[in-house]
């Protein structure tokens, strides 16, 4: 699937319940609402209709499905009946005890419950089949609209629903998050953290408990004191142990909430404490402080923490210790911005480079804190066209200085000073740093290079943290044309033009002016015998654009005198063209344009060589030399125009020269 270059330069997070409408309508929820309820009619969602469409991708319902309205299952359905809970999570025919999971946290937070889950809904006089929820995307809220009509067999619900018959907001919320990434089925297998993130806007970390940092305990404490969202679990080494109970009364391979951290005074001496919550709300830690444990206990007793950073937005005002936070978002784009990792030197160097300030140290530390989150979008929601998730991972170089793009010389000769732990395909890879202050490269990478996915990039800091995209000012550096004037006879010539001319006057005649067609046979005649190439010749096509390129007359023909200079133009790329094609194949890899293109002159920025690989390179990602002689023909014509109309008008200034190029290339 093709993908377009988005700009990656650092974005705000949203504003505070701030969402965006979703609905193809273009309409908000409040709308809809009001619209069915002037037809006296119930909503139906031409979105996320309900057919087998809405349910599945690779397959279809072992058994026949009806979709009913809550009111056409129970008499009384409510909302939400005496609150939302754990227990209004039960798990259905359907693998996605990940997000129930999160569900289930959830509902330990009111005010992130409220965003996600809306409270002023009902089944009530105003009711008309239509309910809402907003979820966090890729830095935005969306607010996504369904109506409430549900897969049910036999009269019960097929997926979630709750322990009370007559409450829906659990199966009603799983429904809109199906919509959300497109179908039931791809809500089948995650993590936890992917819809925690979604919930809140947060970027999850994961800890194993027995190989934690030193400063664990206090990483939990700030994460605690910023409202994160914290949950710890035990080990299962099989099936049968998943819910067994440990002598200490824990319950294996369960999802336990820890909501508090703190240091007392006990007989003279400092014990740090820690509190985690059974959302079952019984069986419960049986050791020594009852319900809050010592942490050591806990290290020894646990197995893994997930934490949940939540962004200022999901915050209250009041809350002290929020994380900054800058976001990125990007693609991988075959053939210019997809380099793969480290591992492929020769494209590494071409993925996206951010460069991050870090200026403040974090508060009685000599070092700066951050957390880098890289998260590959939409994937969920593109299983139905094939796409699985990419293994993700990223490298931090400190900054050599200056703003353009690294070079591949610098990654062969600097090794990274930080890294992802590892490359994986999750959704999103995250790990924390400590740094000292400085300037620092963060290189988003795949595993592999041409895997092509859009991605977003979240930097978490202690301190407010500078992040700028290191992409190339579009930069234009020709030397001024000689003037081709055509020289007398007698004026001595070297060999070479000797045979030109002479090829010239046999194709041309006396005018010694040559089409075209005539400019073609001349070119390939002369290129043929040149052993340092390989090429299988140049086109009409190319042929006609030298034409273009140095008709100074405006007569659609080539004479001999401009004929000259071209040819020194063409020998300055030709062994450009040499230098990069580093196998001597007679193509070079489309990895290399930016290279090739800054030493013909033309410094681009990323959308732009993005256009010019998909124009020129073919399906392996190489350029033969008549394609490369074609776009650096079309960037001559392009920036000599754009000159002209710059001196002649000057509003036309206001639109810059990769405007222009962006502009032509198109045509």
């Amino acid at each position: 699937m093709p993908y377009l270059l988005r700009d990656s330069k650092p974005r705000p997070p949203p504003l505070p319940r701030e969402a965006r409408a979703t609905h193809s309508s273009g309409k908000a929820y409040e709308e809809l609402k009001q619209e069915c309820l002037r037809r006296g009619s119930l909503f139906e969602d031409p979105d996320f209709p309900a057919s087998d469409a809405s349910l599945f991708f690779s397959e279809k319902p072992p058994v026949p499905f009806l979709w009913k309205r809550p009111g056409d299952i129970v008499k009384d359905p409510k909302f939400i009946l005496g609150g939302a809970t754990r227990t209004d999570i039960c798990q259905g025919d359907l693998g996605d005890c990940w997000l129930l999971a999160a569900i289930a946290s959830l509902t330990l937070n009111e005010k992130t419950l409220a965003r996600v889950v809306p409270l002023d809904q009902n089944f009530g006089p105003d009711y008309a089949g239509i309910f809402h929820f907003q979820f966090w995307q890729h830095n935005e809220w969306l607010d996504v609209v369904i109506d409430d009509r549900l897969p049910t067999f036999k009269g019960r619900l097929v997926f979630l629903h709750s322990a009370e018959h007559n409450e829906f907001w659990s199966a009603l919320l799983e429904k809109a998050y199906a919509k959300l990434n497109g179908s039931y089925e791809a809500l089948k297998g995650g993590s936890t953290i992917e819809a925690m993130e979604d919930f809140t806007g947060g970027v999850g970390e994961m800890y194993e408990v027995k190989t934690a940092p030193d400063n664990f305990y206090e990483i939990l404490e700030k994460a605690l004191k910023r409202c994160s969202m914290v949950g710890c679990s035990i080990d299962t080494s099989s099936a049968a142990e998943s819910e067994a109970k440990t002598p200490f009364g824990l319950i294996k391979g369960h999802a336990y909430s820890l909501t508090g951290i703190d240091e007392v005074s006990y007989r003279g001496q400092k014990v740090r404490l820690i509190r985690i919550r059974n959302p079952w709300g019984q069986v419960e830690w049986n050791g020594p402080w009852s319900d809050k444990m010592k942490f050591e206990d806990f290290k020894v007793h646990f197995d893994k923490v997930e934490i949940c950073n939540l962004t200022p937005d999901a915050l209250e005002d009041s809350t002290a210790h929020k994380w900054e936070v800058t976001i990125h978002e990007g693609s991988w784009v075959r053939g210019s911005t997809a380099g793969g990792c480290r591992n492929f030197l020769d494209t590494f160097w071409t993925n996206p480079q951010i460069k991050m300030h870090l200026t403040e140290t974090d508060d009685g530390q000599d070092d700066c804190t951050f957390i880098a989150a890289l998260m590959q979008k939409d994937r969920r929601k593109l299983r139905k066209f094939g796409a699985e998730m990419l293994s993700i991972g990223y490298s931090i170089y400190e900054s050599p200085g200056g703003d353009g793009h690294l070079n591949k010389d610098f990654f062969r000769y600097h090794a990274s000073k930080a890294r992802s732990k590892t490359y994986i395909n999750l959704r999103e890879v995250s790990n924390r740093f400590k740094l000292p202050p400085g300037d620092y490269i963060l290189v988003p990478t795949t595993f592999e290079p041409h895997q092509e996915a859009d991605f977003c990039l979240r930097i978490f800091s202690e301190k407010k943290a500078i992040t700028e995209d290191l992409d190339e000012n579009v930069a234009i550096d020709l030397p001024e044309p000689p003037n081709p004037n055509p020289s007398p006879q007698t004026t001595e010539e070297t060999e070479e033009e000797k045979q030109f001319r002479a090829l010239f006057e046999k194709i041309s005649g006396e005018d010694m002016e040559v089409s075209a067609e005539e400019l073609e046979y001349v070119l390939n005649a002369v290129l043929k015998n040149k052993k340092d190439i390989k090429f299988k010749k140049l086109s009409l096509i190319s042929c006609r654009n030298i034409i273009s390129l140095m008709d100074t007359s405006g007569n659609g023909t080539l004479e001999f005198s401009e004929f000259k200079v071209f040819w020194e133009k063409l020998k300055k790329w030709i062994n450009i063209f040499l230098l990069f094609d580093s196998d001597k194949s007679g193509s070079m890899s489309s990895y290399e344009l930016r290279s090739a293109l800054k030493a013909a002159g033309y410094q681009l920025n990323n959308y732009l060589l993005q256009l010019i690989v998909l124009r020129y390179s073919d399906e392996q990602f190489q350029i033969e030399f008549d394609d490369f002689l074609n776009c650096l023909i079309r960037l001559e014509n392009a920036s000599r125009v754009f000159q002209a109309l710059s001196v002649k008008n000057k509003e036309f200034i206001n639109l810059n020269i990769g405007e222009f190029i962006n502009l032509a290339m198109n045509i």
